[in-house]
């Protein structure tokens, strides 16, 4: 199957990439952080290996817009995140994650307000929307300096099915 891989961005502070096999360990860094896990779709990372699958499956959707969030001033490469079109309702979903070391400093809103302008000139995004777990205020703040705004109370759980989550939806409509 051809991969679709995005066009390289940068931001003030970031280059956004796509990620390859070679950034395992690196994403290791979060996916294995119970940290940042916690509230994640994704079962908890015991090695760096357990995102080979993951990372082998990405971009074989041209509208799947999975970057890695490099730092500028050193290359490490500190999270990931995109948006995602579903077409049976017309929606992009946002989707992130970032090393816990990395919280804080409004990475996750620079990088995710770049992709959604490629995406936006790209594919004309209408409406954007992503899922937080109630408790989990770092994404609600993310979702908010993306200009989102409540839409809907939900709930999912993660794939494992080991948890589920009260969560909410929020959304921007363009």
């Amino acid at each position: 199957m051809p991969k679709f891989l995005p066009s390289v961005l940068e931001t003030e502070r970031l280059i956004l990439r796509p990620l390859t096999i070679d950034d395992l360990n690196a994403v290791f860094k979060w996916t294995g952080d119970p940290r940042v896990n916690k509230y994640m779709i994704y079962p908890l990372y015991k090695s760096a290996e357990d995102g080979r699958e993951w990372l082998e499956s990405l971009y074989e959707d041209e509208k799947k817009l999975d970057y890695g969030f490099v730092l500028k001033s050193t290359g490490e490469l500190i999270g990931s995140g995109g948006l995602y079109f579903h077409e049976n309702i017309d929606v992009w979903s946002v989707g992130y994650n970032i090393a816990y070391d990395h919280w804080h400093n409004g990475y996750t809103p620079e990088a995710i307000k770049r992709i959604l302008k490629y995406a936006q000139e790209k594919y004309g995004v209408h409406v954007m929307a992503g899922t937080f777990a109630v408790g989990n205020e770092g994404s609600r703040r993310v979702m908010e300096k993306l200009g989102m705004t409540f839409y809907e109370d939900t709930e999912y759980s993660k794939l494992d099915g080991s948890e589920t989550f009260k969560a909410k939806t929020y959304r921007k409509v363009f």
